[in-house]
């Protein structure tokens, strides 16, 4: 669940590996009327996380995303947004099953889509709502399916299935602990799936959900069943998109990176950040000019931090900011989630007044909208540098502010201006 740039390692040992992500539900559960796919977490439809999570795998070498006709265009507009490679979309069918067959007809027959895909040995079928999926997963189940011609993942039940008989009462329940959910991924030897949808009946297409057992069914294939992880569950209905953008805001909570200059009393209060911080999340910290030094930073973008903390004693740093946006930009990093970057402004004037005055004010908030646009979160954060007996407190309470900041990474809030 970790945002990645890459695969860990080499994969399993199979000639080659599609995966086909049906994604042409209506969301008809969910409610509303944005089909659940393209509902936005973080401000990314959930499509693209799916996409992402296959799309960094460097041994899958194709993804094909089924969508409905109308859909099209709009699957078309997130890969183009956002950078998606290897993906081909194809146009569903009426059900699962049917929008399942036509992803698996672009590797044998050349009919929907303008090039025929090269076939591979091992093809992965994946929900395009269940975005959280991870490598070692996927190559347990494609590994399974190399040997034993179908996989699949499981997860335990969670509730009692029961079975009602005719006037509504109960007629009989399942014993939990023989039964299994059955998940996503599943994995199959291509040869195998795409024969068996070959000789679906239409009340297979138009009523059957389960691909695995399409393969027992037509080709005689036990598949072999993998236990799954908690993080396999599909967005269904509106309280999951909530669980889900809270797992990636948890995701990109996990780093910060503080950086200021070596004027002694800015590195203090780095330095003072830096250990209240530590025990709540990872703290990367340069004590370097922004506008001098790029290597080290360059270095903490490749290993995807997502929240940035720049301390410094001016009034209005922007300039010195836009050089680390620029950065950020050019590093792709805010393409696929939200950065945060909190401007830390130390107050170490002796006056009681407060020493940001409403033109510095502006130019943050005109900052902060512009940048926005990139999805580049600014805020503004002032420590008081008054009292150096109270400073500690002061810092301890400007942490809290910059970790809420992190884990919340509210749009809304872009521009203000917090006070420690």
């Amino acid at each position: 669940m970790e945002p990645s740039s890459g695969s860990r390692d080499a994969g399993p040992a199979v000639t080659s590996v599609a995966a086909v992500l049906p994604a042409g539900g209506s969301g008809e559960r969910l409610g509303g009327a944005t089909p659940k796919q393209f509902c936005a977490v973080q401000g990314r439809p959930l499509v693209s996380y799916t996409v992402r999570a296959m799309e960094r795998i460097s041994w899958i070498s194709d993804i094909v995303v089924v969508v409905s006709p109308e859909n099209i265009e709009t699957m078309k507009s997130v890969i183009e947004k956002y950078g998606h490679k290897k993906v081909t979309i194809v146009k569903g069918g009426i059900t699962r099953h049917r929008s399942i067959f036509n992803g698996l007809k672009v590797f044998a027959e050349n009919e929907f889509s303008n090039c025929l895909l090269k076939k591979p040995e091992v093809v992965i079928i994946h929900d395009a709502v269940r975005p959280f999926v991870e490598e070692d997963v996927l190559s347990k189940v494609v590994m399974a399916a190399k040997d034993q011609g179908a996989a699949g993942a499981i997860c335990p039940l969670v509730s009692t299935v029961i079975a009602s008989a005719a006037d509504g009462c109960l007629d009989h329940s399942l014993e939990r602990a023989r039964y299994r959910a059955s998940e996503m991924p599943q994995a199959f030897l291509f040869d195998i799936i795409y024969e068996a949808y070959q000789q679906c009946t239409d009340y297979d297409l138009d009523y059957g959900t389960e691909c695995l057992h399409l393969a027992l069914k037509y080709c005689k294939t036990n598949a072999k069943l993998v236990e799954g992880t908690a993080d396999l569950w599909k967005v269904t209905y509106k309280r999951d998109l909530y669980a889900a953008e809270s797992i990636v805001k948890d995701n990109l909570s996990q780093q910060v990176c503080i950086i200021t200059d070596v004027k002694e009393a800015v590195a203090q209060v780095g330095f003072l950040l830096r250990e209240s911080l530590k025990s709540q999340i990872k703290v990367e910290a340069v004590s370097v000019s922004l506008s001098k030094n790029d290597g080290h930073l360059q270095n903490i973008f490749s290993g995807q931090c997502y929240n940035f903390v720049c301390v410094n004693d001016k009034k209005c740093a922007i300039q010195e900011t836009q050089h680390l946006v620029d950065m950020l930009e050019k590093s792709n990093i805010p393409l696929l989630y939200p950065v945060v970057l909190v401007l830390v402004h130390m107050d170490i004037s002796e006056n009681a007044s407060f020493s940001i005055g409403v033109e510095e004010l502006s130019s943050i908030k005109k900052f902060a909208r512009e940048v926005k646009k990139q999805n580049i979160l600014v805020y503004g954060l002032v420590i008081q540098y008054k009292d150096h007996l109270l400073l500690q407190e002061t810092v301890d309470s400007a942490a809290a502010l910059i970790m809420a900041l992190i884990k919340d990474r509210n749009p809304e809030l872009v521009g203000q201006l917090l006070v420690a």
